[in-house]
């Protein structure tokens, strides 16, 4: 496929990120509220955000494994307000990328803001210029997707370089021991501006799998790189009435999306956010298979209707494929914008880990429950696109007050039990990644490893599991004498 013309032009970008004229602005009332309710509630000190870099080394508490050394990048959004004005959703903060240095029994961390165009030219204005996923804003004109990239999703490591991604725009490369940005990545000159999701896949070849979300043009654009960064192969896909896709799932075989039953319905004074409208009354959720062979549109399944942010893993098992996957009774994304004016609300025990099982013949999807609510599936990295037995969550706690984050799990898929840590009291956990140990000959042979916000003592902190047994508790605590930003994802790369 060869040209901008075949592929896609800049305009569909920008209206798959729903931009249009209006005005709803960053407000002084949402920050009012944020900083009378941090007064008293100290884990909304996370989403306070940061003013600039952050260094220091961590303070080691248990035993550190000689063998763990490597990097554990991660990414999330560190800038929610400028100006006395505050952004009304976390998904908006400008991306703040963060590394833990890990060798010899120590732990170095630096996390520094990704110099994207937005935010270089709103730091130097003092204030918000440009929309945001949850924020309209219109002070300035967008002139491409990436006018308003604000790399906050996601920090991978490929082919010798790191990069910051977000939704909606292009990678943006970061360097990868002072986190200094480089600049927009550009695969392919007529890939300019496209979106390239937080979420690529890995294939045995060191290659990579990922896709742009297109709700404007109800389409899906694949991508696949090759183990060197060029582009082998890429395909648009119509999928009608697309709207928030975040994840996939990767198999022998196929990529496998799930599309959840939201409207977007634009409107003035609206985000791109505040314009998805739930529709689970009236659609399913559908789940979308393309053959990787041909880049085409194999099958669609139908569910009850659910929202989805992750996926696990996905394999052929015979003539069919199952996948693991996060489902949410109802909308999520408003819950997550509350806490922007200083309202934590507790995670809804109507989200579960299940696996799906993809029927081709029957034309029938079955759903067989793994974990109650919880979020952030992993595997480990060597069993990507293959049969695997091992899936990491966070989870809730049963009886926990305010349904927070407070569980690391790691299930077997073929029994369904768990093996479970609960943090203290006042401890948010975050996406924890499993990590190998080299020649690993198990999913289990290696590490846990996360990090973890100690709200009481306003510090952040990296575990270390060792992956056969969870419950024994963190073998290792990095602990900073600071908070820093949580981060959604990241990845760890060995030295």
């Amino acid at each position: 496929m060869n040209g901008r013309r075949k592929f896609l032009s800049r305009g569909i970008g920008l209206a798959a990120l729903g931009l249009c004229s209006g005005a709803a602005w960053a407000d002084s009332e949402t920050y009012r509220r944020f900083h009378q309710a941090l007064d008293h509630d100290p884990r909304l000190l996370a989403y306070a955000g940061t003013e600039g870099e952050l260094r220091g080394d961590a303070a080691i508490h248990g035993s550190m494994p000689d063998d763990l050394r490597g990097v554990f990048y991660r990414n999330g959004p560190g800038r929610f307000e400028l100006g006395g004005e505050r952004y009304h959703h976390w998904f908006d903060g400008d991306g703040y990328v963060q590394r833990w240095q890990i060798g010899g029994g120590k732990v170095a961390h630096r996390g520094r803001f990704v110099a994207t165009q937005k935010y270089t030219e709103e730091t130097a204005a003092g204030q918000f210029l440009y929309p945001a996923f949850g924020t309209y804003i219109d002070r300035r004109p967008v002139k491409s997707n990436d006018t308003i990239n604000v790399a906050n999703t996601n920090l991978v490591p490929f082919g010798g370089h790191v990069y910051a991604l977000w939704e909606g725009g292009s990678a943006i490369e970061v360097d990868p021991q002072t986190l200094e940005t480089r600049g927009i990545k550009t695969w392919r000159p007529d890939l300019k501006s496209m979106p390239f999701s937080a979420h690529p896949k890995s294939d045995p070849d060191g290659g990579l799998w990922n896709f742009g979300n297109m709700p404007g043009a109800n389409k899906l654009a694949i991508y696949r790189l090759d183990a060197a960064g060029q582009v082998a192969r890429t395909a648009l896909i119509d999928v009608p009435q697309l709207n928030m896709v975040h994840d996939f799932a990767v198999s022998a075989r196929h990529l496998i999306f799930l599309v959840p039953p939201y409207d977007m319905k634009p409107g003035p004074e609206l985000s791109y956010g505040e314009s998805l409208r739930w529709a689970g009354d009236t659609r399913p959720l559908r789940v979308v298979v393309i053959a990787k062979d041909t880049l085409r549109l194999r099958q669609v399944f139908e569910l009850p209707a659910r929202s989805v942010f992750h996926f696990g893993n996905a394999f052929e098992d015979g003539a069919c494929t199952r996948l693991d996957v996060v489902l949410h009774q109802g909308d999520t994304l408003s819950q997550l914008g509350t806490m922007m004016r200083g309202e934590i609300q507790p995670f809804r025990d109507g989200s579960s880990t299940v696996q799906l099982t993809l029927d081709y013949a029957a034309g029938q999807a079955r759903e067989a429950r793994l974990f109650g609510a919880s979020e952030f599936p992993r595997v480990a990295p060597q069993v990507v696109s293959v049969r695997h037995r091992r899936l990491a969550v966070l989870g809730v706690a049963p009886g926990t007050p305010d349904d927070i984050f407070n569980t690391v799990n790691l299930i077997d898929t073929d029994s369904g039990k768990a093996d479970s840590y609960r943090f203290d009291a006042g401890w948010v956990a975050e996406e924890h990644v499993l990590v190998p140990r080299r020649g690993a000959r198990s999913e289990t042979d290696g590490y846990l490893v996360g990090v973890a916000q100690d709200t009481r003592r306003r510090q952040t902190v990296m575990t270390v599991f060792d992956a056969h047994n969870i419950k024994a508790g963190p073998r290792a605590m990095a602990r900073l004498s600071y908070a820093s930003p949580p981060c959604i994802h990241g990845n760890f790369l060995a030295a």
